[in-house]
């Protein structure tokens, strides 16, 4: 029987806890052969706090846990038992297996945030900013283009009477 992947939902904010008693219960019940990983997926995210860029980690399934296992009676027994699992996700008794094309995205999403954390404020063309870092502190401006790849944008500031485009960074602005 190959293995597959499950997703289990949780109360949101135990994950972590439902992770380790998971572990703990398959090493006890040697079921260790039949589950591979245990995932919680995880974002980095980039914000600022008192002016200082911070590099947080979100999970982008809040409340949910995804289980990589082969499928058994015994294992689902197992698992739907564990304190803290309220049930697997699918229709009906039986759980369904994600598709591997979902699996992908959810394990290059991750992958790809560990890189490149991505800005916890998503900006768009027209909004007013206020600038708070850099030369040109304390200036509002008007977003022309954003660079999500980059983490920059691209601001029309009004210097001398003239609008002058300045390009910076996320954490430089601030929404107003």
């Amino acid at each position: 029987m190959a293995k597959r992947w499950y997703v289990v939902h949780t109360q949101t904010g135990h994950e972590e806890k439902v992770k380790r008693l998971l572990e703990s219960r398959i090493r006890t019940a040697n079921a260790g052969e039949n589950v591979s990983q245990i995932l919680i997926p995880t974002e980095k995210v980039s914000e600022v706090r008192g002016g200082k860029k911070k590099i947080l980690e979100r999970k982008f399934f809040p409340g949910y846990v995804l289980i990589e296992m082969e499928l058994s009676d015994e294992n689902w027994y197992l698992i739907k038992n564990t304190p803290g699992i309220t049930g697997f996700i699918g229709p009906g008794a039986k759980p369904h297996p994600l598709r591997d094309d979902e699996v992908a995205s959810i394990l290059k999403q991750a992958e790809d945030s560990k890189e490149k954390p991505i800005p916890k404020i998503v900006f768009e063309k027209g909004e007013s900013v206020k600038i708070t870092e850099g030369p040109f502190t304390n200036f509002n401006g008007e977003i022309e283009e954003v660079y999500p790849g980059k983490g920059k944008i691209k601001v029309m500031v009004s210097i001398f009477g003239r609008q002058t485009p300045v390009e910076l960074e996320y954490w430089q602005v601030e929404k107003i």
